[in-house]
């Protein structure tokens, strides 16, 4: 991975860019509270350090009394139908249908090698790749790359530039004001574990245990995740914002099928993070089980899932290859709250983020 680097502005949304910086031992810069960094991957990013400006980052709370909602008002989510070649070569070759476990194996795999990308490198390289086949008429290569460049492109904007996956900024204003010390946090379907850690930064000095069925997601996604990249959250002494990073955290990663998990009501806050909408209908009300029967009484219950809206479904149509490999549901916040509410829960906040939507909930 490329070690170069662009610092750019603090608060201001349209950001400006300062040159290049890089330390002399390929290390990252450092990066100051309120400052952004952008890099050949992904964004370093710690601005608003004001946790009561986080405001402008959600939307939050439209909807004031759930009992009232009604799903022939707010309609049924939209299912993402175009399936990645893999996918369909697979159950071609099998004569059965991909069973979950190893779409979501081949899934984790495809996502990784994206987020591990040096965009940049990857945009040059096939700008070349590109110019040589228009030059050499080769029509069949030609389609190939322009839709490669799209992806490589959307991506970069999506991801790294407007980082819109991760949204550090939305995640806090989503997660703020929880009342919690210290707690003990589950993430269920945990992949590289990134809101788990996040929240660890913001409420310090407690244990998050991250859960996934593929143990791709234990070596790789998490365990390759940038040891430099920093968290905004709190110091636990002052109350005054610091940056945390993966290895000042207490973070535990069990390789197991949630439905196996042995544990009782003993967590502060379960999170899951693009679950929910990976499951039909019928089996949403196990989903959100799963995420009751782990906490402690008064405990928080966090979901997000995709939020639909133009922008994701062209996400999802021009990334297909790389990200359709399972069922998938892209929502509103209506449907996403309602689901929730009707599996016996209390919405205490609720609205959306940059492409996503995101919900806090009691056991009712």
């Amino acid at each position: 991975m490329s070690t170069r680097m662009t610092r750019s502005g603090s608060e201001g949304e349209p950001e400006s860019r300062a040159g290049q910086v890089m330390h002399k031992d390929g290390a990252m810069p450092p990066i100051d509270l309120g400052q952004t960094l952008l890099g050949p991957s992904f964004r370093y990013d710690l601005r608003s350090p004001d946790i009561s400006k986080l405001d402008r980052f959600i939307v939050e709370n439209p909807i004031r009394d759930w009992s009232v909602v009604r799903w022939k008002d707010v309609g049924r989510p939209f299912r993402v139908e175009n399936y990645a070649s893999g996918k369909r070569v697979w159950e071609e070759q099998n004569g059965d249908r991909m069973p979950i476990q190893t779409s979501w194996e081949m899934f984790n795999r495809s996502f990784h090698e994206w987020f591990v990308k040096d965009v940049p490198y990857e945009q040059r390289r096939m700008m070349g790749q590109f110019a040589r086949a228009i030059l050499g008429f080769r029509g069949t290569e030609i389609g190939r790359l322009w839709r490669e460049l799209q992806q490589v492109a959307l991506w970069n904007t999506a991801h790294r530039l407007t980082d819109t996956i991760w949204d550090p900024r939305g995640k806090r204003a989503l997660f703020r004001g929880l009342d919690v010390s210290k707690p003990r946090i589950l993430f269920l379907g945990a992949a590289e574990g990134y809101e788990a850690m996040q929240l660890s930064a913001m409420y310090p000095g407690g244990e998050a245990v991250l859960v996934d069925y593929d143990g791709f997601c234990q070596t790789h996604r998490f365990g390759e995740f940038p040891e430099d990249y920093p968290f905004l959250g709190t110091h636990p002494q002052t109350g005054s914002p610091r940056a945390w990073y993966k290895g000042d955290m207490n973070l535990t990663y069990l390789v197991s099928d949630i439905r196996q998990l042995s544990f009782g009501h003993e967590f502060d806050i379960v999170i899951s993070v693009g679950l929910l909408e990976h499951f039909p209908d019928e089996y949403k009300p196990e989903c959100l089980e799963w995420h009751r029967k782990f906490l402690k009484p008064n405990g928080y219950a966090i979901l997000t899932t995709p939020r639909h809206s133009w922008k994701t479904r062209l996400f999802y149509h021009v990334m297909a290859e790389a990200m359709n490999y399972t069922y998938r549901e892209l929502m509103s916040i209506q449907q996403m709250g309602l689901y929730i509410h009707e599996n016996g829960f209390n919405i205490l906040r609720h609205g959306y983020i940059k492409t996503h939507n995101g919900v806090v909930a009691r056991v009712r």
